[in-house]
């Protein structure tokens, strides 16, 4: 900045007013400026300049899948409206490992950013490294709460199961219940509400026995699992309801090498339901039964609560938790 402004031949004030906003300056200042930009192709750096700010303009946002459509479309959500508030999102995964989430927190906390929105590994996190983190700047959670007392944004789990096991137990077969790899607090949370659903309708539930992994492929631990279940005893009914709508990918998938044919109807061997609304799961053959997810709401609600909380005197009036429903889908996969 000191060359650039000695290039220019003005004051590294001035010019600093002109690179944090341009209107500040006279227009034959910014003329001189942006004149001297184009000969030396100056450009500021814009983590030396947050380094440098009392609060920088940059945000941080961590995903445990850069490949799921639905961290996909949470991400662009977000980084959509911190751009129309002057913020940039910054976007890094955690691959699932709870050793890349600390060093995604690291890597932000070294960039000195205003705050985040973390979807959590949660089961497998460091919370003391997530706490230290959360006490110097706002902390959002998404996908799945940290714990108890974490700021978060999600769907409600215990709406939506209630809603797609009323479906099920009306329309059919009790189900029984396909879960996820414990990779994260949905997993546990999931079956407990499948299981307060089931109890309210006066049902018994039914959990499958699955193997413990802690694996992010979804759609093959369920074409593994349900292949292997198939294959011996069976499901111990006709409807399974899965966990997200991945599992379920995995599911039809086994039932398919084994000539199963999966539908609502008295020809069907099997009713396959899930969970989120994944953006393939109308596509699947056959399309899946689901519950959605509102990825746009839950993206837009995260960071205006994140940005009211960069805001100091709503700091303190923006906390705890928001919970969205979700919508059935009915399809015919169920």
């Amino acid at each position: 900045m000191e060359d650039f402004s000695a290039f220019v031949g003005l004051s590294r004030t001035t010019v600093s007013k002109y690179f944090n906003d341009p209107g500040s300056v006279r227009q034959n200042t910014r003329s001189a400026i942006e004149a001297a930009l184009k000969k030396s192709d100056f450009r500021p750096s814009m983590f030396a300049v947050n380094l440098n700010r009392r609060r920088s303009n940059i945000l941080g946002v961590i995903i445990p899948n850069s490949t799921d459509p639905f961290y996909m479309a949470l991400t662009r959500r977000i980084e959509t409206i911190a751009n129309e508030a002057g913020f940039l999102a910054f976007v890094l995964s955690s691959d699932g490992r709870p050793e890349m989430e600390d060093q995604a927190i690291q890597t932000f906390r070294s960039m000195n950013i205003a705050g985040a929105i973390i979807a959590p590994l949660g089961v497998q996190s460091h919370h003391r490294i997530l706490a230290e983190l959360g006490s110097s700047i706002p902390l959002i959670y998404v996908d799945s709460p940290l714990d108890e007392t974490s700021s978060f944004v999600g769907t409600d789990n215990r709406q939506s199961f209630r809603l797609i096991v009323d479906y099920l137990c009306r329309s059919g077969e009790p189900p029984c219940y396909f879960a996820m790899p414990l990779v994260n607090n949905n997993a546990s949370a999931r079956q407990d509400a499948y299981v307060e659903a089931m109890q309210q309708f006066k049902m018994t539930p039914e959990i499958v026995p699955v193997a413990d992994l802690r694996s992010w492929d979804f759609e093959k631990f369920g074409f593994d699992e349900a292949l292997r279940i198939l294959q011996a005893q069976g499901f111990p009914t006709k409807t399974v309801l899965c966990a997200n709508d991945r599992v379920a990918f995995g599911v039809i998938g086994a039932a398919f090498q084994l000539g199963l044919k999966v539908g609502h109807g008295a020809d069907c061997d099997l009713r396959v339901a899930g969970h989120d609304d994944h953006p393939l799961s109308r596509y699947a053959c056959p399309p899946i039964t689901t519950v959605a997810q509102n990825y746009n709401e839950i993206g837009r609600l995260a960071i205006e609560l994140l940005l009211a909380r960069l805001d100091e005197k709503a700091a303190k009036r923006e906390s705890g938790r928001i919970l969205l429903n979700a919508e059935l889908m009915l399809r015919s996969s169920a």
